[in-house]
This record gives C-alpha cells, sequence and structure tokens, in this order.
C-alpha cells in the first residue's frame, strides 16, 4: 500500500491521442483498395452463427447480443443470405377449404413452385365443370336416359291410380283431385251426387255409401304410400342417373388430377372431397337457360357458393433458390402469425378461408427469420406466441385476444402448418441476461448466444480490413473515397470510439456517419476526395450540434454562477470530474467535491446518499473509504471523526465511484489541514487498499475540465489527476495534444493514493513507520496526530455522538 517506488507520471503529448502512422498507408486514397467481402472484428459472434446455423436440433435457436451500431442486423443477415443459398428451397403452402367443417380450413404442403400451379389446376377443373356439366345436362343422350328412368315409375303410378280408380267404380265411387290429395265421392248413374241428392238418400243407404267409402279411403291410402314410394324410388333413381353422367362427365378431370399429385395424400383427399360436393351440388352447375337473371343478392350468394372451390395460395416459392431469409422489424402478433382477414356482407363482418394472410413465420418456414427482440417483447402476445409455435413446432393463426384466453366472435381455425425455421433474435446483452434468468422456455428454445464485440485490436492485419470496409462503404453508397490523412483520422476516431489507443470501434455505423458527413462537405467544396479536413469538420459538427447544454454549463462557470476553481489552493476542497449524458451526446465536466470532518462516531456521511441524490455504486465507493482510514490510522485508537461529503451545486443524481479517490483526496486535506492545488482536476475510483482504479469515460473528463480552464484562462499549470491504467484509454482532441506539447495542460498518472495526494498538496504523503506511525511534516502525519486529538475529544464525552 505505499510502495517506495514513485509511480507519478506526467504524460507526454504523444501518450494523450494514438495518432495513425500514415507511412503505414500502401496506397493514397480508398479508391485504390479493395472492397471487403467479409465481416471484421466479430471472430466469436460468426463462431458462434456458423454453428447455429449448421445444427438442426430443437432448440438451437440464436440471440445475437451486442451493443447497438455493432453491425448485428446486418452481419447476421449477410451471413445468412450466405448461408441460405446452399440449402433446399422450402415448400409451398396454401390453405384449402374443409368441407367437413368450413370454419377448420386444410392446410396442404407442396413441393415448391407447385402451389400456383395447384391453384391453377383446381381453378381449370371447376371452370372444366361449369361447362361440361350443363352441355350433357342438355344433350339428347340425357333426356333419353332421363324420359326412360321416368316412363317407367310413370307406368307404375298410372296402373295404381287406374287400379284403384276401377275398385272406386265398381263400389260407386269416383276419385276426384283437390290440393289437398284426392277425393272419394260417390256417384249416381256415372255421375257424382251432389250434396242435396246425397241429402235426399235414406239412412240405410248413407250408412252403405259411408262404410263403403271407408273400406274405399284405407285402400286410396295404402295405394298413396305406393304412389310415393313410386316417386321416390323415382326421384333417387333421377339423381343416381345425374350423378352417374355427372360422374362420368367430370371423373376424368378428378382422376387426371390424382395422377398428377398422386404423392400428396393430402390433395389426393381434397380432390375426392371436391367431386363429391359438386355430385352433391349439381343443380348448382347446370343452371336453367331459360331462368330469369338472377337478383343481386342471388348473385353473390352464387359467387360467395363457389369460393370454397378456391385455393388460398399462402406461400409459394416458385422461382426461390436457397432457404427464405426474412427480416421483421415490426414483430407483432398480427405480422409473425397472419389473420384471417373479415370482410362486409350484407352489413355484417364475415370471413373464410380464401381471406387468410400469411406472417413472417409463414414466409420464413424452411428458412431463417430475423426478428429484434426489443420490438417483440413489446408487441402484445407476440413473445409467448412465439415460444409456442417454436416448442410445438407449428404454426397456428388465431386471434391474439383468443389465445390469451379472451373470448371473442367465432372465427376459423385453419389448420396448423408444420414450422422448420431458425429464429435469430437481435438484441442486447442485457435483454439476454433478464430473459435467460427470468424465462425458462429461453434457454430451452434459443440455446446459442451469438456475442458481437464493439472493439477489435488496432493492428496492421485488422487496419488493413478497416480500410477495405471503409471502401465497401464508399463504393456501395456511391460516397467520395477517402485520402491517406483522412483515413487516418477516420481510424483515430474509431480508437475514440473504443475508448481504447491499442483497439478499433466496430460499431460501424457511427463510422459510416462520419464518412457520410465528411463527403458532404466534400461535394459542398466540389473536391475529388475526402480528406482529413473534411473528417475532423464532420466530427466537430456532430459534436456542436448536440452540445448546446455544454457551452450553457461552461457558459455559467465562466460567469461564477457554478463555482469552480482553476488555481489557488483550498482545504479540504476539490474539482472532481463526472460524465453528462444527454442523449446523443456525452461531455465531461468538474463539479467541486467538499469535505468537513470533526470529532464524532458517525464515520463518513454521504449527503448525497442523506438527500437521496447518491446511487448504489457511489455509495459503495464513499464506504470504501472508511475501510482505507481504518486500515491506515486506526491501529492505536478508534477511528472518532464525523464526516461529511457533498457534490456543491449538484441537484440530481449522483452515481458511479469514479469520485471515490477526489473524496478520499478531500477527506485527507480537511483532516491534515494542508490545502489542495486548485490548478488540478481529479477522477479515478479507489480500493481500501489506497490503490487508484481505473473508470470511465475518462477522455470527456478531461476534455471538459480542459474546456473550463481555457474559459476562464489558462495559467500553464492546470491539468488533471487520473488513474495510471487509464492512460491506455486517452484518445483526447487534438487541441489539448497541442496544449500538453505547448506545456499549457498537463495529464498526471497516479497509481495510489500516496501519490495523488503528493501532487494535489506537493507535500509527502508519509511512510508508515514500524511502530505504526508516519514520518513527522506529512499528509499521513497530520491526519494521524488530528484523528488522535479527535480520540482524545471522544473519550470525555462517551455519550457524544
Amino acid at each position: 500500500m505505499h510502495s517506495t517506488v514513485k509511480m507519478i507520471r506526467e504524460l507526454k503529448a504523444e501518450e494523450v491521442r494514438a495518432a495513425f502512422e500514415r507511412g503505414k498507408m500502401q496506397c493514397k486514397t480508398t479508391a485504390e483498395i479493395s472492397p471487403l467481402d467479409e465481416i471484421i472484428g466479430q471472430g466469436r459472434a460468426l463462431r458462434a452463427l456458423k454453428f447455429g446455423f449448421e445444427i438442426d436440433e430443437k432448440g438451437f435457436n440464436i440471440y445475437a447480443a451486442g451493443q447497438p451500431g455493432t453491425g448485428k442486423t446486418t452481419t447476421v443477415e449477410g451471413y445468412l443470405e450466405d448461408v441460405a443459398k446452399s440449402r433446399l428451397p422450402p415448400f409451398d403452402w396454401c390453405y384449402v377449404h374443409n368441407f367437413k367443417s368450413p370454419a377448420e380450413p386444410n392446410a396442404i404442403r407442396l413441393p415448391q413452385g407447385h402451389a400456383m400451379d395447384f391453384k391453377k389446376d383446381i381453378g381449370n377443373l371447376i371452370d372444366n365443370v361449369k361447362k361440361v356439366l350443363p352441355e350433357i345436362f342438355q344433350s339428347e343422350d340425357y333426356a333419353n336416359r332421363k324420359k326412360a328412368a321416368l316412363e317407367s315409375a310413370e307406368k307404375q303410378r298410372n296402373d295404381l291410380l287406374a287400379e284403384i280408380s276401377k275398385k272406386a267404380t265398381t263400389k260407386g265411387f269416383a276419385l276426384q283431385s283437390s290440393p289437398s290429395g284426392l277425393l272419394v265421392v260417390p256417384t249416381l248413374e256415372g255421375r257424382p251426387l251432389d250434396q242435396k241428392e246425397f241429402a235426399a238418400l235414406s239412412p240405410d243407404e248413407m250408412a252403405k255409401i259411408a262404410k263403403a267409402r271407408e273400406e274405399l279411403e284405407g285402400e286410396l291410402r295404402n295405394t298413396m304410400h305406393e304412389l310415393r314410394e313410386i316417386d321416390s324410388k323415382a326421384k333417387e333413381a333421377l339423381e343416381e342417373l345425374n350423378r352417374k353422367v355427372a360422374l362420368y362427365a367430370i371423373d376424368h378431370f378428378v382422376d387426371y388430377l390424382k395422377e398428377k399429385y398422386s404423392k400428396i395424400e393430402e390433395v389426393v383427399k381434397y380432390l375426392e372431397s371436391i367431386q363429391e360436393d359438386i355430385l352433391d351440388n349439381l343443380d348448382a352447375f347446370v343452371m336453367d337457360s331459360d331462368a330469369p337473371p338472377p337478383s343481386q343478392e342471388a348473385a353473390i350468394a352464387i359467387i360467395q357458393f363457389f369460393r370454397k372451390y378456391e385455393v388460398n395460395v399462402l406461400v409459394n416459392n416458385e422461382g426461390v433458390s436457397g432457404a427464405p431469409v426474412i427480416v421483421e422489424p415490426n414483430p407483432t402478433h398480427l405480422n409473425l402469425f397472419g389473420q384471417a382477414e373479415k370482410e362486409a356482407r350484407f352489413g355484417v363482418l364475415t370471413t373464410d378461408f380464401t381471406l387468410i394472410r400469411p406472417g413472417s413465420l409463414h414466409k420464413a418456414n424452411g428458412g431463417y427469420l430475423i426478428i429484434p427482440i426489443q420490438e417483440l417483447l413489446a408487441a402484445p402476445f407476440a413473445y409467448d406466441s412465439l415460444k409456442r409455435a417454436l416448442k410445438n413446432e407449428e404454426i397456428t393463426i388465431e386471434d391474439a385476444q383468443e389465445s390469451s384466453g379472451v373470448l371473442t366472435a367465432r372465427g376459423l381455425k385453419p389448420e396448423p402448418m408444420k414450422l422448420k425455421v431458425k429464429v435469430v433474435l437481435i438484441g442486447n446483452p442485457e435483454l439476454y441476461d433478464l430473459l435467460y434468468t427470468k424465462d425458462p422456455d429461453f434457454r430451452e428454445l434459443f440455446k446459442v448466444k451469438a456475442h458481437f464485440d464493439s472493439s477489435m485490436d488496432r493492428n496492421d492485419e485488422n487496419i488493413a480490413k478497416y480500410c477495405a470496409a471503409i471502401t465497401s462503404v464508399c463504393e456501395k453508397e456511391g460516397l467520395k473515397h477517402l485520402d491517406t490523412e483522412a483515413i487516418a483520422k477516420v481510424i483515430e476516431y474509431s480508437s475514440r470510439l473504443a475508448e481504447d489507443q491499442s483497439k478499433v470501434s466496430t460499431r460501424f455505423s457511427e463510422v459510416a456517419d462520419i464518412i457520410r458527413e465528411a463527403t458532404f462537405y466534400a461535394e459542398k467544396e466540389n473536391v475529388e476526395y475526402v480528406t482529413g479536413s473534411h473528417v475532423a469538420k464532420a466530427i466537430e459538427e456532430k459534436i456542436y450540434r448536440s452540445n448546446l447544454v455544454q457551452e450553457k454549463i461552461q457558459e455559467m462557470i465562466s460567469r461564477n454562477m457554478i463555482l469552480i476553481d482553476t488555481e489557488g489552493e483550498k482545504v479540504g476542497q476539490l474539482n472532481g470530474l463526472a460524465v453528462i449524458s444527454y442523449g446523443d451526446v456525452s461531455f465531461g465536466g468538474p463539479s467541486r467535491i467538499t469535505a468537513s470532518v470533526g470529532a464524532g462516531r458517525q464515520g463518513i456521511v454521504d449527503i448525497e446518499r442523506e438527500a437521496n441524490l447518491g446511487g448504489p455504486i457511489h455509495t459503495k465507493g464513499v464506504m470504501i473509504l472508511g475501510g482505507f482510514l481504518s486500515r491506515l490510522f486506526a491501529y492505536n485508537k478508534p477511528l472518532g471523526l464525523a464526516a461529511r461529503l457533498v457534490f456543491e451545486q449538484s441537484y440530481s443524481g449522483v452515481d458511479g465511484d469514479s469520485a471515490s479517490s477526489t473524496e478520499l483526496y478531500a477527506i485527507l486535506s480537511e483532516l491534515s489541514g494542508v490545502p489542495v492545488k486548485q490548478q488540478y482536476a481529479v477522477t479515478g475510483s479507489v480500493n481500501q487498499n489506497g490503490e487508484v482504479q481505473a473508470i470511465g469515460g475518462v477522455n470527456e473528463k478531461i476534455e471538459g475540465f480542459f474546456d473550463v480552464c481555457k474559459v476562464k484562462g489558462f495559467t500553464g499549470v492546470q491539468g488533471v489527476v487520473i488513474p495510471e491504467s487509464n492512460a491506455q484509454n486517452l484518445m483526447l482532441r487534438e487541441d489539448i495534444v497541442e496544449a500538453v506539447k505547448a506545456g499549457k495542460f498537463h495529464i498526471i498518472t497516479v497509481s495510489t493514493i500516496a501519490e495523488g495526494i503528493e501532487v494535489l498538496t506537493g507535500m509527502k504523503a508519509g511512510e508508515k513507520q514500524p511502530d505504526g506511525s508516519f514520518e513527522k511534516d506529512t499528509v499521513y502525519y497530520k491526519v494521524d496526530m488530528r484523528l488522535s486529538e479527535m480520540a482524545e475529544v471522544l473519550k470525555q464525552y462517551p455519550g457524544y455522538v
């Protein structure tokens, strides 16, 4: 903890920005470089994708995880398109009418490119039937066969009627037709008795007639029953004749299709169902040519009747080579699973199988489906339905509310389609972790993680590929090519995005935006190539469009509305550094941190936490300070102090531990009474051993304090104190590099609190002696003495808090 080896180091200008060596370029412009035909910097992700796409086992779907801009979607789509070329094209799918249960249409799978032929074949079949049936039923042959079939029945009918009529005459009766059937009427001398004559008969004659009529009516009933049987048999015979004639007329059409599609059992069954339905509905095909034109309602009904013979092609892969690659940017339940649309008929919403529309799963069936996970989770019912489809390996078209148990109006329940698809979810690592830990189904269904890195090594091989990638963007989008200086600026900007001198960013979308904007400025100047100045301007303008808040804060500092000292010395006061983010811009800014101490047993009090403005990580950082002080100074006494830390003029939340070293310096200054030089701003976290640890956003923090010094006026001694381990992350602006080179601004790295307090106060921290005490006239000695005094005070007031 108290190494005697000094690690205090002031960085040179060449150490604060890793400038790209222009001499390494073997070309004058990107026009001389061949475009890149591969994906760079994502070896781990590509290896995972290759595995995920090659394995066919259930559940090995893929989650492509990475930060925005790393090219996940583009990479996956491009890689898939190459893979898909070598795969067999998928089947065609269609829906047809279910003649046994119309509300449950049947799904039929056909070989690739056959769905439209099948639709055409069924259409031709119905057209041929419509044409041939009227012709056959209007033919002379059919008329003769119909006449022959009916003549026999007519003769039997006439014979029966003649026989019963003869019996009636013999018994003194006549048969008369009426709307209610045959009537038995008594006769006299061959003519029917009228009412007056019948009334004039004697009672015996009337009784005799009544008895005879009763007997005759019994026989007549039997005769009528026989007549109905004759009529029924005649009707059956006529129907059988019609079916035989119709079957003879259409059978060869159906047999031809059954032979053509003999290997597809579902089609053969469907053709048999069509044939049976046609034979059951011959009247719809054989219209009376002498009948008046149908009404509008009747015409619509005829159209609706014939819709059941249509084929709804849901997926047509005719002309497709390889497996489909579908990207669904808006994965709602409807877009994924399709729907049965509704149409208004006579003021009522109705639907049928011809109104079924496909979703992305249907289109991707037999191939690959790419879905952004954030949009999927935001769409009601979509995620759960997708999991169900993958688990059951079938696509069910249903109302989303119905699938969730909500009662809805009765609709179609199409037969589910078999599903064979590889799903790739695109999202960030945080969502992956959340789903993996909270959703057991996710672990079973998405077993392959392809993690996209946000950076790659800045070596000669990768830089060559990076330049080729720049060429690809220029040629693909018709942008101006970059000269050597522009290439260097882009690579340096990429290292800045990666926040690492030895890395370049793989968030290529952001780099490409700079190239596009630089091309815009080059076109305005009407020059042939994009130069370094155009790239620099693009970067500056991008920042300028978003940094209004930063400039307002700097203005407030310059007018002393926000108090920041950049010269002089103060006890217990330092300039901390923080990163402020507003949407698309992040910038650094100094914040005054002060400490006050006194005798007490409260320890270190974080005012930000007490005011509910401090986050948990910041609170942890403050608590570590107590551990450091106890370990270093509580060797012979209790640590009896009450210290309070605060970010002055901070009115919003504070989190992170990057200010913990700054807070510790403030406490040490306040305890020792040794003033801190206000020319410095400080950042870095600290552990209980007093080691200063790396933090994030170091470039923004340094630039923020540099801009404040520039506003308030350079003195030649101003600078920042940062962790030594952050030196490798520096990719500072070029104006700061020039200021460092000119000695106007200083960047000092430290590894321990002891080194840092020495830089900030100009006084040695102090080595710990064998007896636990410290060297005299050092910061730690003064702190130790002050803590001893406070411990003695507390002994006199045992109840004091």
